[in-house]
């Protein structure tokens, strides 16, 4: 199948060039020829005025709590987890997550998100979801290691790696999903540890979110969560660590030396009242940063979109800094360095070789107008209802606004239904 995406604003090499041309064989993009023949091409989508970026990619979610969206708002994290979410998930079954997996799925896609990480239970329904609407995802079963369900969390993890690492034509890879410090005790962090270099896979896991959780594992282990996990070889099989928000400068340190990628979830650490990541010290370290929404239920949405312009806005105001993070940085972060958090060497860059995972953002809305500055007007003027068309390994997913391979209409009825089902169990 080859395909030819013609006259777009082209975000390459963290610049927009006017009136490029993106072509595409099969799932690769091959080139950007100057003068192409539509002939040759089996399928040409026009581009005219509208922006051609990387998909976007979401660096940390939980997308199955969409069915918790507005359950249990305005409350701080522990407090959260403890008297309202953890009770009802231990309610949820295979049908519920796969309906709210789709849901969640298909508001990425709609958004244009073509690559995310996710840490929940269930993750076989996931994975199904993922195989069928044609995203991109790094899962992991999300584990406790102080429950009764401790030893499922690390043979689950196993079992997903075994059945779905490498699946969909490469679009699932898997990750281990050792909970947090909090949860897992250091001999359940050392299985995952020994499991992940067993397997060859990487770690995907919560780290310093809040304040409490740090001074309560320096009063524990007589160190930072970070530190601890150092300690254990956590930062040694690849680390994917959510939040990263009460981090010093010795954290820093150590994660800049173990090239841990650290995924900003901004908008669920306000709305958690949890705090404000030091993000620009972790830039200016080279620590990998890219962009997450965690849950629907801590977030609201899985809009990327605004997580981007939220990075940008927060930490200006934290810094009294407008330069704290540029328009561009935060493009950077949604798309390459997203990539890099994932561990996808093929994606996030719009060049010759790499997956086709393509977004197409319209510039016709009043919000884009007088165009001064593209990457300006993306940033801060921007919205996910301006994204136009969504292309994963170079099929298209989203065109004109509309699924190709999701029946939206079902997928809402399915996740009301199920979300019914839940709570008549409580």
């Amino acid at each position: 199948m080859k395909t030819l995406l013609k006259n777009v604003a082209l975000y390459r090499d963290h610049q927009v060039s006017e009136h490029q041309n993106i072509e595409i064989q099969d799932d690769l993009i091959t080139g950007f020829p100057a003068a192409p023949s539509e002939a040759a091409y089996d399928q040409v989508i026009d581009g005219n005025d509208m922006l051609a970026t990387p998909g976007f990619v979401n660096t940390h979610n939980h997308v199955a709590m969409t069915v918790f969206r507005s359950y249990a708002d305005d409350m701080q994290l522990m407090d959260w987890l403890e008297k309202k979410i953890w009770p009802a998930e231990a309610k949820l079954t295979n049908e519920i997550i796969y309906a709210q997996c789709m849901l969640g799925i298909a508001e990425m896609i709609r958004g244009g998100t073509t690559a995310y990480a996710d840490m929940y239970d269930h993750m076989d329904q996931e994975a199904k979801a993922v195989q069928e609407t044609g995203i991109r995802a790094c899962l992991c079963r999300g584990s406790i290691g102080v429950g009764p369900n401790a030893q499922a969390g690390l043979d689950e993890n196993r079992q997903l790696f075994t059945d779905w690492n490498g699946a969909a034509d490469g679009r699932i890879t898997v990750m281990m999903g050792p909970h947090a410090p909090y949860t897992c005790p250091p001999d359940y962090l050392h299985k995952f540890v020994d499991m992940a270099h067993e397997l060859g896979s990487e770690i995907h896991i919560h780290l310093s979110e809040t304040k409490g959780e740090v001074e309560n594992i320096k009063k524990q282990y007589g160190k930072t969560p970070i530190a601890l996990m150092n300690e254990l070889g956590v930062l040694d099989c690849g680390c994917l660590a959510a939040h990263c928000v009460w981090v010093d400068d010795n954290d820093m340190d150590i994660m800049a030396q173990k090239n841990v990628r650290v995924a900003h979830n901004p908008g669920s650490n306000l709305k958690l009242a949890s705090g404000i990541a030091p993000v620009p010290k972790m830039l200016a370290k080279g620590i990998t940063v890219g962009l997450g929404t965690d849950g629907a239920s801590s977030n609201n949405n899985l809009d990327i979109f605004e997580e981007m312009r939220l990075a940008t806005l927060i930490h200006k105001a934290d810094t009294l800094n407008p330069l704290a993070i540029s328009a561009a940085t935060a493009v950077d972060m949604l798309t390459e360095q997203g990539a890099k958090c994932l561990g996808y060497k093929n994606i996030g860059k719009l060049e010759s070789g790499y997956k086709a995972d393509i977004t197409l953002i319209d510039r016709e809305g009043l919000h884009w107008y007088p165009k001064n500055n593209t990457l300006s007007l993306f940033v801060y003027a921007g919205n996910s209802f301006d994204v136009d068309t969504v292309l994963v390994n170079g099929k298209v997913l989203l065109r004109h606004k509309e699924f190709t391979t999701i029946d939206i209409e079902k997928v809402k009825s399915e996740a009301e239904r199920t979300k019914n089902k839940l709570f008549s169990m409580l």
